[in-house]
């Protein structure tokens, strides 16, 4: 069955006909995360412990009654709702064809999935960003949905995806968020940490130059994240290009370290294709893991 749903979602992604005329679980998940935060934000982190925790028994609950229902098609059809690999590889090849047109469209299609100042990058910047996106969201959005669905069935494919909305709304250092957010963001670190590993080990195991693990690992270490890190540095040696280093954020620029030193600082779009290719077979291994899980 998960087999069956990572193959619908590969197939069909996010049908633009069915999403405009119904939310998606993600906008629901969503929703509730605004509700609780506008109900228990007291900027305690006991409050955002109770948040949190009221969310993830939601969702373990609402996992097991689809689970039960007799058949097949919901365990297929939320697994096929809840993965991401089509949309991601879309949006991510959508940068590419705008940069390919103009710097301007390129910076457009790029401030759709990154939450970096773009408005003065240049186009081997929207390329960096494009191409980072593509294996943190390879990693949030397609192998640790798959990973915990594997685990723990549907309830833990959507106790994961809302811890995950979680702390993409809430997981903030802000004075707002500082204390309430704290729950969400350590229990997201907690429930990607593998995950983002399993990740960089299929994006290395399909890349056409193999990194050592060490080097991995070492830039890895280099991310302000325990996790995110991961992917960016399977990927960036896979394509031979150095990803991260300088950004801006609301108009203050950070010196972040580069990962992969030595590769190519001259990333454009056929880099950009190139990392989507790899993502292709990265899903590809990934479903023959879950076949042979199957079989055995």
């Amino acid at each position: 069955m998960i087999a069956l749903a990572m193959v619908l979602d590969a197939v069909l992604g996010e049908p633009r006909w069915l999403w405009s005329r119904l939310p998606h679980p993600a906008v629901l998940m969503g929703r509730a995360v605004g509700w609780l935060d506008r109900r228990l934000n007291n900027r305690t982190r006991a409050a955002g412990v109770l948040a949190v925790g009221i969310l993830v028994i939601g969702a373990i609950g609402l996992g097991l009654v689809l689970a039960a229902l007799p058949g097949w098609w919901a365990e297929v059809l939320v697994g096929a709702m809840l993965l991401a690999q089509r949309s991601l590889v879309q949006h991510v090849q959508a940068v590419g064809d705008a940069l390919r047109i103009s710097l301007g469209d390129g910076r457009r299609a790029v401030a759709m999935i990154v939450g970096r100042d773009v408005s003065r990058m240049e186009g081997d910047a929207v390329a960096r960003a494009a191409i980072e996106s593509a294996a943190e969201n390879f990693s949030d959005g397609v192998i640790a949905p798959l990973f915990w669905f594997v685990v723990a069935g549907l309830p833990g494919l959507i106790a994961y995806k809302v811890i995950n909305t979680a702390d993409s709304m809430v997981g903030y250092r802000t004075e707002t968020y500082q204390a309430f957010g704290w729950a969400a963001a350590r229990l997201d670190d907690v429930v990607n940490w593998l995950p983002a590993r399993i990740t960089a080990a299929l994006i290395r195991a399909v890349a056409p130059t193999r990194a050592p693990w060490a080097a991995i690992r070492a830039d890895a270490a280099l991310h302000r994240s325990p996790n995110a890190g991961w992917p960016e540095a399977a990927m960036a040696p896979a394509l031979g290009v150095s990803l991260s280093g300088p950004r801006s954020y609301d108009g203050r620029m950070e010196d972040l370290p580069w990962v992969h030193g030595p590769g190519r600082r001259d990333v454009g779009p056929d880099d950009i294709d190139g990392a989507i290719r790899i993502l292709w077979r990265a899903w590809a291994l990934a479903l023959v893991c879950v076949l042979v899980i199957a079989l055995l």
